[in-house]
Formats: structure tokens, C-alpha cells, sequence
């Protein structure tokens, strides 16, 4: 399988892209810096690019059975702009000319899936990002909105309180209300399960929370 990987350089990216390459599959990164992964690997191609650049996703995403994006919006009470949100509507557009179908990313309970029961995240969760996190929460909105949207097939794992504990192997996921989800998940089992995602076909376009 040839997957196309963005926020490769990121936490979670880097373990991501390890995971693909372990499992067999070719892989294809847009980063901005090429030094900051870290690693080369024979089936690993790297494209040096922006999100503001259309030619280098292009080259990054043709030719590609599945897209995973591994990109959050930063923390930084100073972080402004629409980057990340421009930047996945013209990831959106490029697969759909491609006629790649499948994405792979990320989000937080502060955005609700229709098939969530109501749940105290969603109450608090979209209150604490408001007050502290505001253009990080919008970003994060337009970025979902981009995929969600489409007629896309994707998956968008819901995550809380990521963490750099070593991996567990034990993964929790399912909708809020209804499934058993905490908060905590270490950054190498968010990996494990977006990975996971290549040939589980139990969320498609669904949004599930995912924890340890």
C-alpha cells in the first residue's frame, strides 16, 4: 500500500511513520523541514513542501491508496491564521482529482460525532478550548469541516490527552455515551490505531474517540 503522510515531523507523525514503514507499506511525507524526521528508509519518500503548497501535495498525494494526517493545531495562545484548515480543504481538493478516497486523521471530543449520546466532554471540553485555545479550536473546526464535508471516505480519531508513555497495546475507542473512553492515550497507541485504520473498515466516515 503506498500511504501519503502529513505532520509526518510531529509526536505522533514520526512514530506514524515508522509504524507504516514497519508494516511493509510505502510511504510518502510532506514536511516542511526534511531534517526533523529524523530517519530514511527505502520506501520512505519525502517531499519538502508547505500546506500553502499545492504543486508538493500533489506530488505527495498521487499515486497514493491512503492518506493519514497526523496534523494539530498549535497550542500557542500567539499561534493566529488558518494554515492548517486552508491546507486540509486543498488536501481534501487534491484527493479528490487523484481519486484517493481514503483519509486518516485527527481531532478532539470538543467536535461531536452524530453517533455521541451526550456526554460532560462536550459541555467542558469546547468551554476550557474557547477560553484558552480559541484559534487552535477554530483551526481544528475548519480542518474537520474540510473532510467531513466531502464524500471522502475518512476516519477521525478523537483524542484527549495524549501522552508519551510507552505503548500499551490496549486500545479503548467508540463514541461518547455509548463506549467505554477515558481521556489518556500515549502518542505511540493514537500511532498504533490510525495505522489500524488502513484496513479496519468500522469507522468509516465516523468520528470515534479513541483512548488506553
Amino acid at each position: 500500500m503506498n500511504v501519503t503522510v502529513f505532520g509526518a515531523t510531529g509526536a505522533i507523525g514520526r512514530l506514524l511513520v515508522q509504524l507504516i514503514l514497519d508494516d511493509g507499506h510505502q510511504v510518502t511525507a510532506l514536511v516542511r523541514s526534511p531534517d526533523k524526521l529524523a530517519f530514511t528508509h527505502p520506501r520512505l519518500t519525502i517531499v519538502t513542501g508547505q500546506l500553502s503548497d499545492r504543486d508538493a501535495i500533489q506530488q505527495a498525494v498521487t499515486g497514493a491508496n491512503a492518506v493519514i494526517s497526523a496534523l494539530g493545531p498549535s497550542l500557542k495562545r500567539s499561534a493566529t491564521g488558518t494554515q492548517l484548515a486552508d491546507g486540509t480543504r486543498t488536501v481534501v481538493d487534491v484527493m479528490r482529482e487523484q481519486k484517493v478516497s481514503r483519509l486518516i486523521g485527527l481531532a478532539t471530543p470538543s467536535l461531536a460525532d452524530p453517533r455521541d449520546k451526550p456526554h460532560w466532554k462536550h459541555k467542558v471540553l469546547p468551554v476550557m478550548a474557547r477560553l484558552m485555545f480559541p484559534d487552535a479550536l477554530a483551526e481544528l473546526k475548519g480542518m474537520t469541516e474540510a473532510v467531513t464535508s466531502s464524500d471522502l471516505d475518512y476516519t477521525i480519531a478523537r483524542i484527549t490527552n495524549p501522552t508519551n508513555k510507552p505503548a500499551t497495546g490496549r486500545i479503548r475507542s467508540g463514541f461518547l455515551g455509548h463506549d467505554k473512553v477515558g481521556s489518556a492515550m500515549s502518542r505511540a497507541d493514537i500511532a498504533a490505531f490510525l495505522v489500524s485504520q488502513l484496513t479496519d473498515t468500522r469507522y468509516q466516515r465516523a468520528m470515534p474517540a479513541i483512548s488506553n
